[in-house]
């Protein structure tokens, strides 16, 4: 059977209160400075390409940065594939956010180069089906195999296109021996974000994504993560050139504090250790 997993990491604040008390302390403090100092005649455009898993908690947090500083935050999402080409194919952007593998392996290629990395979090590979349907276990192997030959219509973020967990399922379904039957009443969607709105607005009865995604689109579409037998933990992380801008370097400073941890985990992603 296929097992992917990660290390992981995390903050408990119901036993660390004083701890977690601290730091977003000195996450308001953070705030407070950039507010003391004022933001730059002219607010700079920080342009951001990061894998849909993050769609939900980076819009909050950006909003919340460009309110504080007068920078402006474009957010440009995508599978994690296509989102590390459209980031080195832009000379003008300045972060990318995308799954851990793809930088170390840019990095080894030297396609990224001079960079720094911080590990943000891990999201599980699930399973989504439409809210108001029977809920689908998928808690085996199984199980899982016949919720998928159950179902009428599949989505799935598109593998042709980078799409983490997409390359994932069509290695779980060649393993569980019904590749040709999903396949053939399967749609291959742009990304996470677009697998979600089939399953929520034309009513497609499953969908295979990050939980993140899944959660984040809609929490009672869960039906859970593949069984332990074919696990996926993707560890996304963030990179950025060295020479990036002061501003640039905020939004970095805002994406890794205790706060940002918290509002990451809240939307499906379990937080990474301490850097």
């Amino acid at each position: 059977m296929l097992a992917a997993k990660a290390n992981t990491g995390g903050i408990d604040c119901s036993t660390i209160r004083f701890a977690c008390m601290i730091r977003r302390m000195k996450t308001i403090l953070w705030l407070l400075l950039v507010a003391l100092f004022g933001p730059p005649a002219f607010g700079e455009d920080l342009k951001v390409y990061a894998a849909a898993a993050f769609k939900a908690p980076l819009v909050e947090i950006a909003a919340q940065f460009e309110k504080a500083t007068g920078n402006r935050v474009t957010l440009i999402f995508d599978t994690a594939g296509a989102t590390e080409q459209k980031f080195r194919d832009d000379p003008g952007a300045a972060l990318l956010i995308t799954t851990l593998t793809l930088i170390k392996d840019a990095e080894k290629a030297g396609r990224l180069k001079d960079g720094f990395t911080y590990r943000l979090g891990d999201s599980l590979a699930g399973i989504a089906f439409a809210p108001g349907t029977a809920k689908p276990d998928v808690s085996t192997p199984e199980k899982l195999k016949a919720a998928l030959l159950a179902a009428k219509r599949i989505a799935f973020s598109d593998p042709a296109r980078g799409a983490t967990v997409g390359i994932h399922f069509m290695k779980v379904i060649e393993s569980l021996g019904v590749k040709d039957e999903v396949l053939r009443k399967g749609t291959a969607a742009r990304d996470g974000i677009e697998t979600m709105r089939l399953v929520l607005e034309e009513k497609i009865d499953l969908g295979v994504t990050q939980i993140s995604e899944i959660l984040q689109a809609s929490r009672d579409a869960v039906a859970g993560p593949f069984p332990k037998e074919f696990e996926l933990a993707t560890t996304y992380s963030l990179w950025h050139r060295n020479n990036i801008s002061p501003a640039a370097r905020s939004f970095v400073t805002l994406l890794t504090t205790p706060a940002s941890r918290t509002k990451f985990a809240e939307n499906g992603i379990r937080p990474a250790a301490d850097q």
